[in-house]
């Protein structure tokens, strides 16, 4: 039997942040305060290229911070794999934690279907 899932991606989990970061090949993030254009915030810096800053996950609250300057600074489809990525690399996380094989396969659309076969590890 099998089920499709949607996910409305909370960024939490700082083993899938360093996960994604190496998955894009990204600098690895860095966990503290960080400057914004006119403000700070804390949690883990993620470099994305060409990005004048880095986007701030704070796993407390899941909330992200950035100033891309509606684009001018940033390109949001860097954040966009990086927070699709985050989120297979958390469900990767979770099934391999609870047992189970997972498949991954990449769709002519840009998005990444997930396989999670119940029992074996992968």
């Amino acid at each position: 039997m099998s089920h499709i899932v949607q996910i409305q991606t909370e960024i939490r989990d700082p083993a899938a942040i360093r996960a994604a970061c190496g998955r894009l090949t990204l600098p690895e993030a860095v966990f503290g305060e960080t400057k914004l254009f006119s403000s700070s915030a804390v949690g883990w810096a993620v470099r994305l290229p060409d990005w004048k800053y880095p986007v701030v996950c704070d796993v407390a609250t899941a909330k992200v911070a950035f100033d891309n300057y509606g684009g001018r600074w940033g390109d949001q489809r860097h954040l966009d794999r990086f927070l699709q990525c985050y989120a297979v690399e958390k469900a990767r996380i979770e099934a391999r934690r609870k047992g189970h094989t997972v498949t991954e396969h990449s769709l002519a659309d840009g998005s990444i279907k997930l396989t999670i076969q119940v029992g074996g590890v992968s």
